[in-house]
């Protein structure tokens, strides 16, 4: 350590140099870590959504759901697979292990699907979902107009608004929620069926073959060539009008002949509706796993004024919510820490070292610790969280340890040798005196650290972050302090008597006194001891534990649950009330969004009788109604809780979105419990529920709905059919084509019949009367 130590002292100004160059790369390293508000907590998971239009739950559990789960067996690297079957989707969700690359977790569960198509129903196709995680959901904002309608706004959003974002790097997907899909409907009219003696099929199939261009190969003329195409593709309602079904008598009948062909919206299962006004379209930027959040997020704002310019007369974009404002909170959060703990470091070290030079020194290893404690940081893809820089906010006061004893120890020698010719050599011996204990006292420091990484799973992904950029420092600090500070002490402190404060020289002796009482009664000295490590042993029972305190994201996120058998119409309404509730009665709402449903890309396959509100807030100093934030959520409780009919579930954004990938469930807690017999399991769910809420600090202990949605059921009676020929196949093509997609109303309800009146046109159900009976029954 001496020859180490004698070697720098002689080169002073490499040192200097070196450690200016690592401090420069420091600051270009902090510039470019990824930054977000906390760590990604989310599993390597891969999700895959398929859509089984017009299939009931039990159906597609059973046709889709279960055959797809039946080939992620033995896929490597699986921990877990979970699924949710609903009405017309199948979500399968394939966690793997932590250390798993995303690319080759999508790559098998890729290779797998192929095997689960065969199995599928015709026309269910299966798809990967984004690239994402919890934190995915970065900008969102809704497109709003007083003169277009949600349809044409859902166009702009589709074919203006999203191609324009989705080039954009660290964007994996923009979501387009809410509003109408455009489509062309072919309203056909049974009785013209009859009349010309078509079906269904016919008229299908010759849609199917009337809109399509074709190549036509090209006709080459000496030194030129022309190429050649077949333009067959719709252009609008009236080539749909023209398409001729059959020739009759030399006569052709035509789509008009048996179909009225308007434009209207695809069916849905989800809107969105923004501050009590009424339906809204919005979109959602969704982040590339890994990408850096706040690089994302300025570049799509840097985006959206051109966007705006490029759309109609009277639309605008209007933002409710950017994952900026939460960051620069976390980081301004944890910046002021620091320099509030580097304050506080400043004044103690100039008040016991008393001298200016002394205290300048061990204060500049501060900043250089942390400037090469980024850069280590940027090439151990360590990124810059709440928990990464709050590991270096916590070791404020431990990184200048090291070099302060040095310090501390050098300006003693100083103080005891005043020969300058000497000066190098007391230097050298004052801090190898001290090297060898420095060294293993922060060796000590980190071995305490190391148990953090054993942590796993959430814990493990959350704290190693705090345990990682802490022990980095800590060691960093330590080659600070037998680098540039030895040099520099060397070279600035000066070669006199030491000073020290009266206050400090008081305490000192003081603490000496006291020191000599503790020794000469070493027994009283020893109970008190053990009387205050029991005092505070039964104190650590009585205080309440968590395993991290709650991040305030600046929102409120509401999940509204609501019967079964709610519709779509039915939910925008009642959230469009809620809406209009929350901003009349609070002040501190600056919008309120609810999305209910889901979108076309479902990556959260809620059914129309689910809402997610949410409400964004002003700054707290502006807050009237409530001083903290559990006071103004158990406000809005009371205030919603007054809607018959709801079930309510406060949370935060992105909370909501993790717990949601994390476990499936939308809650902190859940209890999961397995077996056969769903309504036996239902039992136990409510008998757990009702002994969860009785626990200290339970709230909104509620059992998950997993029944009561009704639905009809068309039996096929097949010796009626036999009579008239008719197969299933041709039936089940008829009830597809002719009510999937529409909504049904029922007028009249029997024992065990029931009357249907649907858009399509009511003649229709007299041919369904012939082979079947329609059934109301709860699913």
């Amino acid at each position: 350590m001496n020859g180490f130590i004698t070697f720098l002292m002689r080169q002073r100004w490499f040192v200097i140099a070196a450690t200016l160059l690592l401090c420069i790369g420091g600051w270009v390293a902090w510039t470019r870590l990824p930054i977000d508000a906390f760590p990604d907590v989310t599993n390597v998971q891969v999700m895959v959504l398929t859509e089984a239009a017009g299939l009931s739950a039990a159906d597609v559990e059973q046709q889709v759901t279960y055959p797809i789960e039946q080939q992620m067996g033995g896929v490597p690297k699986v921990t877990q697979v979970r699924s949710l079957s609903k009405a017309g989707l199948s979500q399968v969700i394939v966690v793997f292990a932590d250390d798993t690359d995303i690319y080759f977790a999508r790559q098998q569960i890729f290779e797998r699907l192929q095997g689960a198509k065969e199995q599928l129903p015709v026309g269910s196709v299966p798809e990967l979902g984004p690239i994402s995680t919890g934190l995915g959901e970065i900008f969102q904002y809704t497109l709003e107009s007083e003169t277009l309608s949600p349809m044409e706004l859902r166009g702009i959003q589709d074919f203006l608004v999203a191609p324009q974002l989705k080039p954009i790097p660290g964007v994996n997907e923009v979501n387009s929620f809410g509003g109408f899909v455009k489509q062309y409907q072919v309203l056909v009219k049974p009785e013209a069926l009859l009349k010309y003696n078509l079906s269904l099929r016919d008229i299908v199939a010759a849609l199917e073959q009337n809109n399509a261009n074709a190549a036509g190969g090209f006709i080459v003329r000496g030194w030129e060539q022309t190429y050649i195409r077949g333009l067959g593709q719709f252009g609008g309602i009236e080539d749909i009008n023209e398409v001729v079904l059959k020739v009759a008598d030399g006569t052709p009948v035509h789509v008009h002949d048996v179909a009225e062909v308007v434009v209207g919206p695809q069916s849905r299962q989800g809107a969105v509706s923004r501050d009590g006004k009424g339906e809204a379209v919005a979109g959602m930027v969704i982040m590339l796993r890994g990408a850096n959040s706040k690089e994302v997020v300025n570049s799509v704002k840097e985006t959206v004024p051109r966007i705006q310019k490029s759309l109609p007369k009277g639309v605008n974009l209007n933002v409710f919510y950017d994952r900026t404002t939460l960051i620069e909170a976390c980081i301004n959060t944890v910046v002021n820490a620091l320099l509030e703990g580097g304050i506080l470091v400043i004044l103690i070290l100039f008040l016991f070292i008393a001298e200016l030079r002394s205290a300048l020194i061990v204060l500049a290893s501060l900043p250089i610790t942390f400037l090469i404690t980024f850069l280590v940081m940027g090439q151990t893809g360590i990124s810059s969280n709440l928990m990464s820089l709050g590991g270096l906010a916590f070791s404020v006061g431990i990184v200048v340890d090291a070099s302060l004893v040095i310090v501390e120890n050098v300006r003693r020698h100083f103080g005891l040798r005043t020969d300058r010719k000497l000066r190098r050599h007391i230097a050298i011996e004052a801090v190898s005196e001290v090297a060898r204990p420095v060294t293993f006292s922060v060796l000590i420091i980190i071995i305490v650290m190391i148990p953090l990484f054993s942590l796993q799973g959430i814990e493990g992904k959350m704290f190693a972050p705090l345990a990682a950029t802490m022990i980095i420092a800590i060691l960093v600090s330590l080659l600070t302090a037998l680098t540039f500070v030895p040099v520099t002490a060397e070279w600035l402190l000066k070669q006199a008597p030491e000073k020290e404060f009266r206050p400090v020289k008081a305490f000192h002796h003081g603490y000496l006194a006291l020191l000599g009482l503790a020794r000469k009664f070493r027994g009283v000295t020893v109970l008190l001891s053990l009387a205050l490590l029991v005092v505070s042993g039964f104190a650590a029972t009585r205080i309440g534990t968590e395993f991290i305190p709650n991040l305030d994201e600046g929102a409120i996120a509401i999940n509204v649950v609501r019967l079964p058998n709610a519709s779509l119409d039915g939910s925008v309404t009642v959230s469009s009330f809620m809406e209009r509730r929350l901003r009349e009665t609070f002040p501190e709402v600056t919008a309120v969004i609810s999305k209910t449903g889901r979108a076309e890309i479902s990556e959260d396959p809620m059914g129309p009788e689910q809402t997610d509100l949410l409400i964004m807030l002003k700054e707290r100093k502006e807050w009237t109604t409530a001083k903290t934030k559990p006071e103004l959520v158990a406000a809005m409780q009371r205030e919603l809780g007054k809607i018959p009919g709801v079930r309510l579930s406060f949370s935060q954004p992105i909370a909501l979105r993790v717990n949601e990938l994390i476990s499936g469930v939308k809650s902190d807690l859940a209890v999961k419990i397995y077996g056969e017999d769903i309504a036996m399991l239902k039992g136990f769910a409510d008998q757990a529920a009702a002994v969860l809420g009785t626990l200290d600090g339970a709230n909104d202990a509620r059992v998950e709905q997993v029944s009561g949605m009704e639905q009809i059921e068309i039996s096929l009676k097949r010796a009626e059919m036999a009579r008239y020929g008719i197969n299933v196949a041709e039936v089940n093509a008829t009830i597809e084509t002719a009510l999937a997609g529409t909504e049904a109303t029922r007028v009249v309800e029997g024992q065990r019949r029931v009357a249907v009146v649907v858009r399509f046109p009511p003649e229709a159900r007299a041919d369904l009367e012939a082979v079947g009976q329609i059934l109301f029954t709860g699913a």
